[in-house]
């Protein structure tokens, strides 16, 4: 099976930290700049790190927030884990993201105590109209270039449009390689694809004049997802001055899960 990371080798610091050394494959390939790692394929990777770091039972990551400190180079890539606060009901932690050097990603994931609430239990996000195998297959995402978007497959609701939309996502290739990956990075690893999936300005970079990356993701779960569907109902807005957002809010196929927001740099189109 194809996979995005091999890993290489870990570190544990005597200060508890832990330092993971991993090699991006051809998958990781980003859209913007084919030199570069995709965000999602390395929201995913960070995800599995903070996931597996000091993990205790009866916790779980309720928000992860990622700042992109600039390109994320497609070579051998450093991610360094720790605690900011540790507890026994409430942690944040951090992962790093650093290439030759330079950090790339700072991740950080409040990981809250799980108890039973069932009895006050209750959502305001709607439930998603279809199921992913009742949507035809929409092949309009792979206009964008890079390796990892041609890893996905993706679905369409019929009315999804520039600007707002939900589509479904799935993948057949492991985070890293030569270890199964479970529900909560495999989705994670496509929540960035939000930004792509209802551009107010079409699909395609091949004749486009405008970019519109984004320089962060915060991802916010009122339940652990399940699955290998990611449902992603966006809404894609631009502003006046050269700043916009994509929110979505996160499906899996048992129904919403969270929420996502990016804000994205739009300027003109290098060249």
């Amino acid at each position: 099976m194809t996979a995005y990371y091999h890993f290489i080798h870990r570190e544990q610091q005597a200060d508890g930290s832990s330092v993971a050394h991993y090699q991006p494959t051809e998958h990781t390939q980003g859209t913007w700049n084919q030199l570069d790692q995709h965000m999602a394929s390395a929201t995913g990777l960070l995800t599995r790190e903070l996931n597996v770091f000091s993990a205790q039972a009866d916790m779980r990551i309720a928000r992860i927030s990622l700042d992109i400190l600039g390109r994320i180079p497609l070579a051998e890539s450093t991610i360094t884990t720790r605690f900011i606060r540790s507890g026994k009901t409430i942690e944040l932690i951090e992962s790093v993201l650093s290439n030759g050097g330079r950090d790339c990603i700072i991740a950080r994931a409040w990981r809250l105590m799980t108890q039973d609430t069932s009895i006050i239990a209750g959502l305001e996000d709607q439930s998603a109209a279809y199921q992913p195998e009742q949507l035809p297959e929409w092949m309009q995402m792979h206009e964008w270039p890079g390796g990892y978007i041609k890893t996905l497959r993706l679905v369409s609701e019929p009315n999804r449009r520039p600007g707002k939309g939900r589509v479904w996502i799935t993948n057949d290739t492991e985070m890293v390689a030569g270890e199964p990956t479970d529900d909560l990075v495999h989705l994670m690893g496509m929540v960035d694809t939000a930004n792509g999936v209802v551009p107010r300005l079409g699909l395609g970079l091949s004749d486009a004049e405008w970019m519109f990356p984004n320089t962060d993701l915060q991802i916010h779960m009122y339940r652990s997802p399940q699955g290998r569907w990611l449902g992603i109902d966006a809404v894609q807005q631009f502003g006046a001055d050269g700043i916009g957002v994509t929110s979505s809010v996160l499906h899996d196929i048992h129904g919403p899960f969270g929420r996502s927001e990016q804000i994205l740099t739009i300027r003109p189109m290098p060249g």
